[in-house]
């Protein structure tokens, strides 16, 4: 540099040269520790994707062991009310009879049961 107050043309370029280069060292400087951060970043999520893939498997195995309890439980639950239905309709045919015992016995004995 031939003097402070005056810069020649040249002088300019290589200045605004090197400090381009600065700005770009920088810049590529924090882009790479960006990108290694980044790749630690999908390291992790990568594993958090195999981690998500065995809890996946896992409640699926969960869920079809409950789906076959609860086919089980409703299979019993069927047969129960089965049960319970052919009770009730047994119990008021058996009723039906007794009322209709009862009437002939009152109308051919004339004794009230």
């Amino acid at each position: 540099m031939a003097n402070n107050s005056s810069l020649t043309k040249k002088e300019l370029q290589e200045l605004l040269v090197a400090q381009t280069e600065t700005i770009l060292n920088v810049v590529d400087f924090k882009l790479t520790k960006t990108d290694k951060r980044l790749a630690r970043v999908e390291v992790r999520l990568a594993g958090l994707g195999i981690r998500m893939g065995e809890v996946e498997a896992r409640l699926g195995k969960v869920e079809k062991r409950l789906n076959q309890k609860l086919d089980k439980l409703i299979t019993s639950l069927d047969k129960f009310l089965k049960r319970l239905t052919d009770n009730e309709d047994e119990f008021a045919m058996m009723k039906e009879d007794i009322n209709r015992l009862k009437t002939i016995v009152r109308e051919k004995l004339g004794v009230a049961v």
